[in-house]
């Protein structure tokens, strides 16, 4: 076997992802990660950092300590920031996890004058460690544009990975290819009795039955946030449903809350090793996310044939936000994420629509994509533009006055290029 002849394809795959990607994983799978790594470090047009998880990086101190001492060897000024943190918050950083993530972010601002990857190997050593995962997943949306970080491991870590795909601040890669299904060694199966449809209000369907015996709505919760992920521990469950109770509280709770949802679904569906539970790989299920993340990755790197119907599929799979009417802290991110995507699905569509001529149609769905996201100044653009090639003047400074209304209120400033095409309606 030519190694190199695999490994120079699979090292151009990571830095092209690594531009427009915050958090790139090497599947566990993955034949020749280690040597990409070392290709990686050897050589790369992009400045990468490097960080090998230790034996006793067992919680996100001794991680976080590790980082220190690991990274002011290839930056000396690396730590300024979080060595000067009060001292009880260096010894339990998770209990202060936003100063520690916004001091970390201050370090990786100044770690280099350009784009970089910050490459954190034997990530499997934190298998165990929650508040480990729990702090890479929320840089996973924090981390400035200009920084990738790339895990490596033996094992699939325990984060949110298809609302994060959905959100493009990760991807999965196998080598060379990247991961567009089965994200978590399972996928959704033909004509499955289960169908789990999380993005709308929240439905669980058994035999066509809608499910509805829950006795109470934690059952029902508790089944999305195993399905969101891998696997999860006991802990995780706990901090997240039940936070202000001490642990053998929140664990009692727990156990009844399991009890009701096997109860209410007939089935033992989630499975446990004794240290992680996850949904149980003898019952086949449908999970709408699974295939909205599918379809999305299809379209933005497969360049498939039909990319208008299945752009149109991930608009109809999204019946509306993640869980709508609940509005626990793990549910809003998760709707954040499923949110932009949609949005990006529309004005696809719209743009379809318009290169097929039927402006109509574009004007339509780029108003949906608006009334989805308002923030995105972009979409307001392609929606005067359109304005403008039908004559509609009126309906361009209408509408150019909302948003110029709106930026005032958020404390926005309006873009040249769309306060230039204001100028152009109305010279």
């Amino acid at each position: 076997m030519n190694i190199h002849r695999h490994i120079e394809p699979a090292f151009e795959n990571l830095l092209a992802f690594a531009r427009e990607s915050k958090i790139i994983l090497f599947h566990p799978d993955s034949q020749f990660r280690s040597l990409v790594v070392a290709r990686l470090l050897s050589e790369s047009a992009r400045k990468a950092y490097y960080y090998a998880l230790d034996i006793d990086d067992v919680d996100l101190f001794h991680f976080v300590t590790g980082l220190i001492n690991g990274l002011s060897k290839q930056h000396a000024s690396f730590g300024r920031h979080l060595n000067v943190l009060p001292q009880n918050v260096l010894q339990n950083p998770y209990r202060h996890l936003d100063l520690v993530l916004k001091t970390f972010l201050d370090e990786l601002s100044e770690l280099a004058d350009g784009d970089f990857i910050l490459l954190l190997d034997e990530f499997d050593r934190a298998d165990a460690a929650d508040d480990i995962h729990r702090f890479i997943e929320r840089l996973s949306h924090l981390a400035p544009d200009r920084c990738t970080i790339v895990i490596n491991g033996r094992t699939l870590p325990r984060l949110p990975w298809l609302s994060m795909i959905a959100k493009r601040h990760a991807v999965i890669l196998h080598d060379d290819d990247l991961i567009h299904k089965d994200f978590y060694g399972r996928r959704n199966a033909e004509d499955a009795s289960l169908k789990v449809l999380s993005l709308g209000p929240g439905y669980v369907f058994l035999d066509d039955r809608l499910v509805d015996n829950w006795e109470g709505h934690l059952p029902r919760l508790l089944l999305f946030f195993v399905m969101d992920r891998p696997e999860v521990t006991r802990n995780q469950i706990c901090e997240v449903f039940w936070p202000d109770l001490d642990i053998d509280q929140a664990v009692n709770v727990f156990h009844v809350t399991k009890r009701r949802l096997h109860k209410a679904l007939g089935m033992d569906i989630l499975s446990h090793d004794g240290t992680y539970y996850r949904i149980n790989t003898e019952i086949p299920f449908y999970f709408d996310a699974f295939e909205f993340v599918e379809s999305l990755l299809l379209c933005r790197h497969g360049d498939p044939p039909d990319a208008f119907q299945i752009w149109q599929n991930v608009a109809k799979l999204y019946r509306g936000p993640f869980l709508q009417g609940h509005s626990d802290g793990w549910i809003d991110e998760r709707r954040e994420a499923y949110s932009a995507a949609n949005t990006e699905a529309l004005t696809q569509i719209a743009d379809i629509w318009s290169e097929q001529g039927n402006d109509e149609l574009a004007l339509l769905t780029l108003g949906k994509a608006i009334d989805a996201d308002f923030s995105i100044e972009a979409i307001h653009l392609k929606l005067l533009r359109l304005y403008v090639r039908l004559g509609r003047r009126a309906e361009a400074v209408a509408h150019y006055r909302e948003l110029e209304k709106w930026a005032k209120v958020n404390k926005r400033k309006l873009g040249a290029d769309t306060r230039q095409l204001f100028t152009e309606i109305t010279a």
